[in-house]
């Protein structure tokens, strides 16, 4: 069940105020989309961060989520319905945000916990709009924070790579050291101590989410040292790690590496070939975070007039917003694997593991 942080009177207040300004809205509301009722015409829209809407990790997902809601209520992509913005760098986050207020938008999603100071800025300012911010908290009584269980879903990457490993040696890369980080890194390594008290975890950070250049560099001395599995944390610097797996085992056919993606099921990003132009894969499996699936089910909440503003909603494996990547993609895990990731899985929605952020 996801956790709320708020007054509940404030969030039935919320609410009612929600209601009554889509009342005085509707006709406006319905002219722009031509004819849509003002609760069809409830329209959404997100900054990302610099990593970019297709960076393959959560900016990506969350605009999927977008999409998947803005076609499903018969939006078209722009004013009135959904749309983005992209962010170049922390400087493009306020202006975005003000742009997509002026814009008339419903409901506004900050990507990232970077955007946290520009969201409290601007949600001071704009009292009237809404906004969520995503993998981080703001406390305003206009904005949602919307947090997820990364340490859980970790914890069972960690159960499959101490399962997997051939060297007892596993190796962890992060983007930049953060709380955020920190409760990937910390669950990883929990899940493979469980598993295989035996493996050492390598912990390095690229100190960039966007530099797949030192991701790719980090991976080269991980698998050098005898590093057989990788899981990185690090947005587009993991990107870096895949292709690093990928030109190794295109030199050695034979050797046996892997990566965990994240956030999204990565698999794809570890298709390669060999010189001799046979196909392979090195995603062992990926921790995959469904943003898109917060994303929709909060669209959903405030179009109905139930904005959770000033709440900190938390999800996880109970929401099915956390979890390993499914099957087809599970193609690489034993029989046994999956059966402990599921053994464990369970466990942790039982309470019977708690496992920890820090």
């Amino acid at each position: 069940m996801m956790k709320k942080k708020s007054g509940i009177a404030l969030s039935l207040v919320l609410a009612a105020g929600t209601l009554l300004a889509g009342c005085g809205a509707g006709a406006d509301k319905k002219e722009e989309a031509g004819g849509k009722d003002a609760q069809d015409a409830f329209s959404i829209a997100m900054v990302t961060d610099e990593g970019g809407v297709d960076d393959k990790s959560f900016n990506q997902s969350a605009w999927e989520g977008i999409q998947e809601y803005g076609k499903a209520n018969d939006l078209e992509k722009g004013k009135g319905g959904y749309n983005y913005l992209q962010s170049a760098n922390d400087a493009d986050y306020a202006t975005n945000l003000n742009t997509l207020v002026r814009n008339d938008f419903d409901l506004i999603y900050g990507v990232g916990y970077k955007l946290q100071g520009a969201i409290d800025e601007i949600a001071g300012q704009q009292k009237n709009a809404h906004f969520v911010i995503v993998d981080s908290v703001v406390e305003q009584p206009n904005v949602v924070s919307l947090t997820f269980k990364e340490n859980e879903g970790s914890y069972l990457a960690g159960v499959v790579a101490g399962l997997t490993t051939k060297t007892n040696k596993i190796g962890f890369v992060g983007g930049i050291e953060s709380d955020l980080i920190t409760k990937f890194e910390v669950g990883f390594i929990e899940g493979v101590k469980a598993v295989n008290p035996n493996a050492n975890v390598d912990v390095q950070y690229a100190g960039s989410f966007t530099a797949a250049d030192k991701g790719k560099a980090i991976a080269s001395s991980m698998y050098g040292a005898g590093i057989d599995i990788i899981y990185h944390a690090a947005g587009g610097s993991g990107n870096g790690v895949f292709s690093e797996a990928i030109d190794l085992k295109v030199k050695n056919p034979d050797r046996e590496l892997w990566v965990i993606g994240v956030d999204k099921d990565q698999y794809e990003d570890g298709n390669g070939k060999t010189k001799a132009g046979e196909e392979f894969n090195i995603t062992l499996t990926s921790m995959v975070k469904r943003v898109d699936v917060a994303v929709k089910d909060l669209a959903e909440k405030a179009k109905t007039g139930e904005f959770p503003g000033g709440e900190v909603l938390e999800y996880g494996i109970e929401e099915d917003a956390i979890g390993i990547a499914p099957a087809p993609h599970d193609e690489h895990l034993s029989e046994e694997v999956k059966t402990k990731v599921a053994e464990y899985q369970e466990k942790i929605l039982k309470g019977e593991i708690v496992v920890p952020t820090k």
